[in-house]
């Protein structure tokens, strides 16, 4: 049923494009035979909405891969520098959780590690809506922000990284078996917000995958069951990612861009002194507009320009080889 409707709301703004295309230009022709200028203004704005609301739809013929319509998880990292790269992590955490919010998808906070005096040394989003993994794809790697840091009595302007990695929710219908045996479980004190008993029982889940080193972690649910669950749900989907990333061209340098969270692998910079810009490293795409970026507004263009380079890139590496 998802993907029926998936299908027919594809068509049907197919057929609505075509239907105000052909609408407008006998509106122009009437009008330029009538010698009135009025209907034919109104034709031709009407066809510049068209021109742009194709141009949207074109971008989301771009989500065509395997698992681009699945919810989604998102994971932030601090990176090396304390207080402020945990501070720059709670940033980028916001940041994601408006533009989901912004888009109409359920957002829902998994696990959360405060950090020491502010910020977070990691979290970890269920995204829940059509395409969103689709959409968050691009965004895994580092991400680079320069500022002049809050927590320096000095004033000083500091660099700091936090990371962001972005893997599908995988449904029954995909089979991912995991040996028992090749994982670690640990059971913890969650930490934050959430109650006394939250805070006063081991219900929180850690599972480590040894062969490929995968860690997740769950504690938003009170019960160490529901936990554990959606840890094992997690990690199927992580490894599933990662059987995603294998079959792209561009796995190795996806791979190094998670390894380091500093200097050389970021994907994207974040300046907000001595001026205002971000930058995606990948693709140019830039704005001075750095409060609506960090509000999820600006991240739409952002993404939908790297899905662009990515497909097209794949495109290019294919005729080169035939």
């Amino acid at each position: 049923m998802r993907e029926r409707t998936r299908l027919e709301e594809s068509m049907n703004a197919y057929l609505a494009i075509e239907q105000d295309l052909n609408d407008n230009i006998e509106l122009i022709e009437m009008g330029e035979a009538e010698g009135d200028e009025q209907v034919v203004k109104d034709a031709e704005a009407a066809l510049m909405a068209a021109r742009e609301l194709a141009a949207k739809r074109e971008v989301e013929t771009l989500l065509s891969g395997e698992a681009d319509g699945n919810d989604t998880y998102l994971e932030v990292h601090a990176g090396a520098g304390g207080t402020e790269s945990q501070d720059w992590a709670s940033m980028l955490l916001r940041m994601y959780t408006r533009w989901a919010e912004a888009r109409g998808f359920k957002v829902e906070l998994l696990e959360r590690h405060d950090g020491d005096e502010a910020g977070i040394k990691s979290a970890t989003l269920l995204i829940k809506g059509q395409d969103a993994y689709g959409w968050a794809k691009t965004e895994s790697g580092v991400h680079r922000l320069v500022r002049i840091s809050p927590y320096d009595s000095s004033a000083r302007r500091h660099t700091s990284f936090a990371s962001v990695w972005v893997f599908p929710v995988i449904d029954e219908s995909i089979d991912i078996d995991i040996a028992e045996s090749d994982c670690r479980i640990d059971t913890y004190r969650a930490s934050g917000a959430g109650g006394q008993h939250v805070n006063t029982t081991d219900s929180a889940v850690r599972i480590t995958h040894v062969p490929t080193g995968i860690v997740v972690q769950c504690q938003n649910e009170r019960s160490q069951h529901k936990n554990r669950a959606a840890a094992w749900d997690m990690l199927r989907a992580r490894l599933y990612e990662l059987e995603l990333q294998k079959r792209e061209d561009a796995a190795n340098a996806e791979a190094a861009s998670k390894t380091d969270i500093g200097w050389g692998h970021q994907i994207r910079s974040y300046v907000l002194h001595p001026y205002q810009m971000v930058k995606d490293l990948r693709t140019g795409v830039e704005t001075s507009n750095t409060q609506g970026m960090l509000d999820g507004a600006l991240l739409d263009e952002f993404m939908a320009a790297a899905l662009a380079a990515r497909v097209h890139g794949a495109s290019s590496e294919v005729e080169d080889i035939e």
